[in-house]
């Protein structure tokens, strides 16, 4: 699958989500907001209604030509985390999504949830929000409270309060230190 596709269920963190979208794009990368429901609206953990651009079940998920700068990403936030971890589709185009060189991104419970589903995480250093890191802990990972931490092409974010701090690190991940940078000082992160 190529591109940057930020995954929403409803019950998702509303700055995990938007905070990273913002930040993306205003780094220049081209995200969509996917719906993993049929419905073209998405619920908030915090009762936000947004659009979003695209259906799961609408997108193409051929993943020829997959790599390293095309990201799925998923917020947390309660439900959502549990209700992206339940939908046995997405669960299915992440795996094939990373085995074939792309990159994830999770943040909060989304790691230990989501990200926990796939194999051969041994070694992985990541991050997330405390209580959610067994999962991973058991398939060999390595749990560091770091507000973002990227492992090869996994990006792990801790909380709702680190959102900005992991987008950067994906961009990080998608375009060069003077994008971020340039993001960083429009954003007046000093």
């Amino acid at each position: 699958m190529k591109g940057v596709n930020i995954f929403l269920a409803d019950g998702f963190e509303d700055v995990e989500a938007l905070a990273t979208n913002d930040v993306l794009r205003r780094g220049g990368v081209g995200t969509r907001l996917i719906s993993i429901s049929d419905e073209p609206f998405v619920r908030s953990s915090h009762g936000v209604t947004i659009g979003v651009d695209e259906m799961l079940a609408d997108i193409d998920a051929d993943h020829d030509g997959t790599c390293a700068t095309d990201v799925m990403i998923f917020p947390g936030g309660m439900p959502g985390s549990t209700n992206l971890a339940q939908c046995e589709p997405l669960i299915e185009m992440m795996k094939a999504h990373y085995a074939a060189g792309g990159s994830l991104a999770a943040i909060c419970a989304a790691p230990g949830l989501v990200l926990s589903q796939l194999d051969g995480l041994q070694g992985l250093r990541f991050t997330c929000f405390e209580g959610f890191q067994d999962a991973l802990i058991a398939k060999g990972g390595e749990y560091l409270t770091e507000p973002a931490v990227r492992c090869g092409r996994i990006v792990t974010g801790r909380s709702a309060g680190h959102a900005v701090s992991f987008a950067l690190e994906i961009l990080d991940l998608i375009k060069d230190e003077a994008t971020v940078d340039s993001v960083h000082h429009a954003m007046y992160l000093y």
